[in-house]
């Protein structure tokens, strides 16, 4: 008889939830965290918030700053270029075996991804979430389905600066185009214009940084030590 699956502890559930808060933006940088009030939402003790909270600094996404509190991390701009790095480099290296190896099924397969982007277009968070799917069948399309893991594990602050992108300056409907770019070079069996097309599209991140960052300069990282100031800020939902 199967054993029946460990229910995870109440550290990692609140681990779990908070991070998701945060990489979605639902806690947006610079949010204060109070141990107290997500204790009563979470329906836990503080004392695996308090735990949670330790874990998410560890992954700098999260900052405690003595006599003042618990703050989400801006966004570290630095952070962000290492992973979007890392995503490029191993994004970039599969199309070569995709474009090798493309079978009609999995062609049809990222038509019918790009299908399902264009009717999520005005749902963010959907379209997020579909994105991520199309990235990781294009990496599946050259043989490599498991390096989406060592990608998911790296880009956690890239994924907030991404989120910031859609919802402030670059249209869903932009990045859509993109795709089917890349989709439509792998089919026709160019190499070149296909990794042209996927640097152009990882590397717009860089872009939409700027363009946020001169406006909302404060959802940004500048000196990690910098003391903030304990001040409601607005939540994306």
């Amino acid at each position: 008889m199967a054993r029946a699956a460990a229910k995870p502890s109440a550290r990692v559930v609140v681990h779990r939830e908070l991070r998701n808060r945060i990489i979605t933006l639902k806690l947006p940088p610079g949010a204060p965290l109070s141990e107290n009030e997500l204790a009563t939402e979470l329906s836990v003790s503080r004392t695996p918030v308090r735990e949670a909270l330790l874990l998410l600094a560890e992954e700098e996404l999260v900052q405690v700053f003595p006599q003042l509190g618990t703050f989400v991390s801006r966004v570290d701009l630095k952070r962000v270029a290492d992973a979007q790095f890392v995503r490029e480099a191993i994004e970039v290296a599969s199309l070569t075996d995709a474009v090798q190896r493309l079978e009609v099924e999995t062609l049809a397969s990222l038509r019918q991804a790009l299908e399902a982007q264009r009717e999520a277009e005005h749902d963010t968070e959907r379209f997020f979430r579909l994105d991520e799917e199309f990235h990781q069948l294009l990496l599946a399309a050259g043989g490599h389905a498991n390096a989406w893991r060592t990608v998911v594990s790296a880009k956690a602050h890239l994924d907030r600066a991404r989120r910031l992108g859609m919802r402030m300056v670059s249209p869903v409907s932009s990045l859509i185009e993109q795709h089917t770019a890349i989709v439509d070079h792998l089919a026709a069996g160019d190499l070149d214009a296909s990794v042209e097309a996927m640097r152009a599209h990882l590397r717009l991140v860089f872009s939409d940084v700027e363009r946020i960052r001169s406006h909302s300069p404060e959802l940004f990282a500048t000196d990690s030590n910098q003391r903030p100031v304990r001040k409601t800020i607005t939540a994306w939902a």
